[in-house]
């Protein structure tokens, strides 16, 4: 797994981050990394989520050139 921490202190739309958590935790999909708990620790959200060894997609993105092809491989998973 992992824990992903969200400062709700510097956060200005906590809605949002609550939204987020609801659509992660009603949806499961072979492609979509599984939410699987959340905890509020102090001021910190700890959101509890299974792990990719691959890193998240932006990075993915940010760091390889992705041809056309590919981007839609990836959209349509």
């Amino acid at each position: 797994v992992v824990v992903k921490k969200v400062s709700l202190g510097k956060q200005p739309q906590k809605e949002l981050i609550v939204n987020e958590l609801l659509v992660v935790r009603n949806n499961k999909h072979p492609n979509i990394v599984n939410y699987l708990d959340s905890y509020l620790v102090g001021d910190k959200l700890w959101i509890i989520m299974e792990y990719m060894d691959g890193g998240p997609l932006s990075s993915v993105i940010k760091d390889i050139c992705l041809a056309e092809g590919e981007i839609a491989a990836i959209c349509r998973e």
